[in-house]
């Protein structure tokens, strides 16, 4: 048997004239975790459609353990469990008994229960009905949904969206016991941190297209170190004009800097100057994806 869970071969989806992803080439291993990144409005979800057959492709194919996506989709999603992006829940049902009805129409698993420990997990009160639960607990009610039947593969589009960080880290142990399970996940996010603390290999896609499919240590390689250094006196312009260093901003006191590379010739040249404080900037995914791989010209930096 294959252990390519998933092969996509020049998927490519237009809806009418407007391109939402085009000439996607992606394979995922059995037993990683596998995050699919990439701005707002990237064509993660469209993707994510097409495996799950909820959109039909324009050209390409897709597969999954083997099977076609289109032509086989009943059998493939018989072994997946899936947390959309936007949920639908019924309102107007209790928790316990969604997860009751939902655990009747997908068969037997072996996994029967299984979501009275998920949800105990997540601290989910599964008697409420689902229409007053806030946005966090409704996000709680899919991820159990997701996990409960214990599937050979996990497709979770935006996982964490609307959870406390508490919350956050236990969905990320969840996806853990997965993976040591020797089951797959595929992910989309644009939180690195998270891709960062579970994820095996990433693909990063841009305006529908992929970029680059790339193990995540060479990813976090790749950051930028964002920084501000505050002086007592600024020092003149193009001290840091040094390989791999962008001076981006400066105001009276301090100069912000974009360091890729040489941040100890940085400090060093800082420290001439009588630096007296340095603060680091959080970069976001989007930004990172944007500076690497160089912008709107689909050209990479390294």
């Amino acid at each position: 048997m294959s252990d390519k869970i998933i092969e996509t071969h020049d998927l490519t989806v237009y809806y009418g004239k407007q391109r939402g992803i085009k000439g996607v080439n992606l394979t995922v291993e059995k037993g990683e975790a596998f995050g699919f990144l990439g701005p707002n409005g990237a064509g993660k979800t469209t993707t994510q459609r097409v495996l799950l057959d909820v959109i039909r492709p324009t050209s390409g194919r897709a597969a999954i353990f083997g099977m076609d996506c289109q032509t086989q989709g009943v059998d493939i999603r018989k072994r997946i469990g899936y947390l959309p992006g936007e949920l639908a829940l019924y309102g107007n049902m209790r928790a316990n008994r969604f997860f009751e009805m939902y655990e009747y129409l997908r068969g037997p698993s072996g996994a029967k229960g299984y979501w009275h420990e998920l949800a105990e997990r997540l601290d989910l009160d599964t008697k409420r009905k689902i229409g007053n639960f806030s946005r966090g607990n409704k996000q709680k009610v899919g991820v159990v949904a997701a996990f409960m039947s214990k599937p050979d593969l996990l497709i979770l589009d935006e996982p964490t969206g609307g959870l406390d960080p508490l919350v956050q880290q236990t969905v990320m142990e969840m996806v853990r016991e997965v993976k040591a399970d020797g089951r797959t996940v595929f992910f989309s996010s644009h939180i690195l941190p998270e891709v960062q603390a579970v994820c095996d290999r990433v693909g990063i896609i841009r305006e529908g297209e992929l970029v680059v499919t790339q193990r995540v240590e060479d990813l976090i390689a790749a950051r930028l170190n964002r920084m501000t250094l505050i002086f007592t006196d600024l020092p003149p312009a193009g001290v840091f004009d040094l390989d791999g260093v962008a001076e981006i901003s400066r105001t009276a006191l301090s100069v912000t800097l974009e360091v890729r590379e040489n941040l100890p010739q940085v400090l060093s040249v800082a420290a001439q100057y009588n630096v007296h404080d340095i603060e680091t900037h959080n970069v976001g995914l989007e930004e990172i994806f944007l500076e690497y791989y160089g912008r709107g010209n689909g050209g990479s930096h390294v």
